[in-house]
């Protein structure tokens, strides 16, 4: 009986794609040891990792040019928007590490559990489109660091973007918490290199600090610089900052501590130390950006950047007419801060790879029950993501290096429009279950103050995505679209948000009656037990 059963055991895991419907990445789930009755420091480093992992989508290269061209066209003015995007981030990262913690569901699972089939195949097709769009942005910056870095032409280095799954593999052997250790030095690097540029500009702190408050100005669509106004800029940081995918990985890896689930403090603590990680690694990330939004002011001559895209960013770190300070010029003639800039560029792709790759089984089993392999999973998403970016490189091959720039530079900003799609689907679902006592118990359940400021978060970014989508339709247009090409991309941008707001309200009736057939269920079982 056993040896049948172990015959079988054998059998499935030579099975490319399996049914798994057990704990969220089961493979990782419970694994690390934390250390009971410790001091606070010592806790915290057990605890800490997981917040560097989502840390990561939030300083991916899709942030780096809405950062940059935002400082260069409206100085310190859009810091504010960072500040507000980053702590958003962490109040939305806070409730999905709670719900994992607490519920030992993953986000996917959760919403799985509470609707339909059909609803749930549909939500799972979004968030693969989500993760396809940001892995385009990733497979862009890299390529773009290995031709800047290596001189190797465009094609082949898209292609050996492909080859990361090696390290993918490799990194699957060495145990999770190396790989949080991993994920942690590139951070680090990318942070030094932004702060060593900075630091050499000597910026306005004063203007940096007045631009954290908001001001009517923040969101002004008057005074367009370079065909960007205040608004449009402001809402390519935002949609470039809060992630969807993110929320999917955090409420999964921040159940990798082992952790007591029938010790009710045990639980408490697990989440107070992963929130504690979650904000300092959040912290980092905003300091990342923030970085870079000075960089776009302070290093270079207002205006002076024409090609905002790397390759422009990579000439005019080299470019001495550019800068704006003879330090900087000096440093610049050695090649130092081109070279630095394409390494962190580079870092900053091969960490996204790794939590994009961990975000897509974390979809793929919630929302599915489907498991395959992490490489195979991940030469698929890469080879379809590949796709579109050999396309542009070929199609502009025969025009000149600036406009085969500019047509890459706009791919990876269009490509982030599903993410404003994908974003409301992610965020409702976690308002409301970490709001319900159901799942999370008297205990758990949100606060009153975390519910306020979650709601006002979920329908402030919702809307400003909406709103904003006319503009990203209208970019596939090019830089001058025609009148019947703006009215085309308003009606296709309004038919999207009706479609947007009509798969909410099916999301949201569906996970109300979800949680009111949990709760009778639960409410049947205590009677059972009293009886």
């Amino acid at each position: 009986m056993n040896s049948s059963k172990n015959g079988e055991t054998t059998q499935r895991k030579h099975k490319l794609i399996e049914y798994a419907n057990g704990p969220s990445l089961e493979e990782i789930n419970g694994t690390v040891e934390v250390p009971k009755g410790q001091g606070f420091m010592k806790t915290l480093f057990a605890y800490s990792g997981p917040g560097a992992l989502v840390a990561v989508g939030y300083m991916d290269p899709g942030n780096w040019s809405t950062s940059i061209t935002g400082g260069q066209n409206f100085q310190y003015l859009l810091m504010s928007v960072i500040l507000m995007s980053s702590l958003i981030a962490m109040l939305l990262q806070y409730m999905a590490a709670k719900l994992g913690i607490v519920s030992q569901m993953d986000l996917a699972q959760a919403i799985r559990a509470r609707t339909s089939k059909g609803l749930g195949i549909v939500l799972w097709i979004l968030t693969e489109l989500a993760i396809m769009a940001t892995d385009i942005a990733e497979v862009i910056g890299a390529a773009i660091a290995l031709y800047l870095l290596f001189h190797i032409p465009l094609v082949i280095a898209v292609f050996i973007t492909v080859f990361d799954v090696l390290v993918l593999l490799l990194l699957t052997k060495i145990g999770f918490r190396k790989i949080e250790a991993i994920v942690v030095c590139l951070i680090l690097v990318i942070l030094f290199v932004f702060v060593y540029q900075v630091a050499l500009s000597n910026p306005d702190w004063g203007g940096v600090v007045r631009g954290l408050v908001p001001s009517a100005a923040t969101f002004s669509t008057d005074h367009p610089v370079g065909g960007m106004t205040a608004l449009s800029g402001s809402l390519g940081i935002i949609g470039a900052t809060v992630m969807p995918h993110n929320l999917y990985l955090h409420s999964a890896i921040s159940q990798t501590r082992k952790i007591d689930h029938n010790d009710e403090e045990d639980v408490a603590r697990t989440v107070k130390f992963t929130a504690w990680d979650s904000n300092i690694q959040l912290t980092f990330a905003f300091f990342v950006n923030a970085l870079l939004l000075i960089m776009g002011v302070a290093v270079f001559k207002t205006g002076a950047v024409k090609d905002p895209s790397f390759f422009g960013l990579f000439q005019a770190l080299s470019d001495t007419s550019t800068l704006s300070n003879p330090l900087l010029i000096e440093v610049a003639k050695s090649g130092i801060l081109s070279i630095l800039f394409a390494v962190a560029l580079l870092a900053s792709g091969q960490n996204s790879t790794i939590t994009g790759t961990l975000t897509g089984q974390v979809i793929m089993e919630g929302f599915v029950h489907m498991r395959m392999p992490l490489w195979i999973r991940r030469l698929i998403t890469r080879l379809i993501s590949v796709i579109p970016v050999l396309l542009c490189v070929l199609f502009t091959s025969g025009k000149t290096t600036i406009q085969e720039h500019a047509a890459l530079n706009d791919l990876m900003n269009n490509s982030q429009v599903f993410l404003a799609f994908a974003l409301p689907f992610s965020m409702l679902p976690l308002l409301m279950m970490t709001n319900s006592e159901v799942e999370m118990g008297k205990r758990f359940k949100n606060s009153l103050w975390v519910n306020v400021l979650g709601w006002v978060s979920v329908i402030g970014l919702t809307y400003l995505n909406m709103i904003g989508l006319p503009d990203q339709i209208q970019a596939f247009f090019g830089d001058n679209p025609t009148a019947g090409q703006v009215q085309l991309a308003n009606l296709i941008a309004y038919v999207l948000i009706a479609g947007v707001l009509s798969l909410l309200a099916w999301t949201t009736y569906d996970l109300y009656r979800g949680n009111k057939r949990y709760a009778a269920k639960v409410q049947a079982h205590l009677e059972a037990t009293e009886d």
